[in-house]
């Protein structure tokens, strides 16, 4: 492992490849103890990071999954969106647990802030889209990004000043009830809420890029956690079923207020098959019986949400895209071992559009999606069990063609392969 963090540098970048639920949190929690800070860019508890440790499940929303280590620090940068109430039990329940999280977290003045009117709107938003619904968290993301573009947005910085954040909330929610006449929205419940918290979260305020400039300088490490993952990314991803933030590397630097020319490594996690939570295109979806059990035994239901998660033979394109995008130097390889027992596995490799030309992403829209096909390469499965294995070498011979034939038609190293829950269960090559 030391051989593997020394080669990514100190500034490093983890994010999904996917769509999401590829296991960046359990990568971020294996290698967070060599890292000085861990680092939040977009979105907020729509996400869910779940972690094994020592036989106890740790789930993470907002907080960065680095915390498990008592010496790293947590921050949520500017480019989050924080429902503050939610943030502070999510943190007294890790307390709970043992974690000594208040003293680890800063959070950014200038991250926008997550009302329950968010919620409702998010919620009328879906009711109102009908068939053609996005399948949100309903946690109130998406309407509080779109405040923050229109410029309606409050940031957290507010709660420095009581009647001024009032004022904000008062006329925010004038403006949804006439907007949405059937909504009913409360701003003194709004405003008491966040003032129930404010002494818990005043200690915790900063300014977060400044932070993260004196600790580059210094020469500490720095690691960032990303959220969902790639091709849910509001520019590049299926759109619009995707999130309301910039889920690519170049988010990092907007999401934080870091340089480009800071960053010293990126890591792809991508699963070794594929899933997607809620709606959009999946073309490699699987919807019988292999689908039903990769979600079994994959324990595919959503750490936020408990949706299930649909579930689809490993997409060569899609990932291939992200590393393209993003500059990924490496990829982890997350739940070979939910593989196991499949007499055959499959790659997707090829699309191919209506006029037999491949194509190098998903079509943007719905009639060329229904016309465009895939093309796969069927590779022999194995058996053995591979959750005590600890190197490459030790896979079954099947399992290790299967790894080396991902990275041939990916064209990056896969450096890193899970075969467990836990932060042990991680072979590194």
């Amino acid at each position: 492992m030391h051989a593997f963090v020394d080669s990514m540098g100190r500034i490093v970048i983890i994010i999904g490849v996917q769509w999401g639920d590829e296991g960046k949190g359990k990568l971020v929690d294996a290698i967070a103890e060599y890292y000085d800070v861990v680092v939040r860019w977009a979105g907020g508890t729509n996400a869910g990071h779940t972690i094994w440790y020592n036989g106890r499940k740790y789930v993470f929303h907002l907080i960065p999954s680095g915390l498990l280590h008592p010496c790293t620090i947590g921050v949520i940068g500017n480019g989050t969106v924080v429902d503050l109430p939610y943030l502070v039990e999510e943190m007294e329940s890790l307390e709970a647990l043992g974690l000594d999280v208040f003293s680890r977290i800063k959070i950014s003045l200038r991250a926008h802030l997550v009302f329950q009117y968010h919620q409702k709107i998010d919620a009328e938003l879906e009711r109102l889209k009908g068939k053609a619904k996005i399948g949100t968290t309903l946690k109130g993301i998406g309407p509080t990004y779109m405040d923050k573009i229109s410029r309606r947005g409050i940031q957290v910085g507010a709660l420095l000043e009581p009647d001024f954040l009032l004022q904000q909330i008062e006329e925010n929610c004038a403006f949804y009830m006439k907007r949405f006449p059937g909504l009913n929205l409360d701003p003194k419940a709004e405003f008491e809420r966040l003032m129930a918290v404010r002494n818990k979260i005043l200690p915790l305020l900063a300014d977060t890029s400044r932070y993260l400039h004196a600790a580059m300088q210094s020469g500490k490490k720095i690691l960032f956690e990303g959220a969902q993952a790639f091709h849910l990314d509001v520019d590049h991803g299926t759109y619009p079923f995707v999130t309301s933030s910039s889920i690519s590397t170049g988010g990092v630097c907007t999401g934080t207020g870091l340089p480009p020319q800071a960053i010293t490594g990126v890591i792809g996690i991508a699963k070794a098959y594929c899933t997607r939570v809620g709606e959009g295109p999946f073309p490699s979806e699987l919807l019988g019986e292999i689908g039903e059990k990769l979600q079994k035994i994959g324990a595919e239901f959503g750490a936020t949400t408990g949706r299930p998660r649909r579930c689809g033979w490993f997409d060569a394109v899609v990932v291939k895209r992200s590393i393209e995008v993003n500059g990924i130097n490496s990829l982890n390889l997350t739940k070979l071992d939910v593989l196991t027992g499949l007499h055959e596995v499959k790659v997707l490799v090829t699309y191919l559009g209506k006029d037999g030309k491949p194509l190098y992403e998903i079509p943007y829209t719905p009639q060329a999606q229904k016309e465009m096909t895939a093309e796969y390469i069927t590779l022999p499965g194995w058996s053995e069990d591979l959750s005590d294995i600890r190197r490459f070498e030790d896979l079954p011979e099947n399992a290790q063609k299967y790894v080396n034939f991902l990275e041939r038609v990916i064209g990056c190293p896969i450096l890193v392969i899970g075969v467990g829950p836990d932060r042990k269960d991680l072979i590194f090559r």
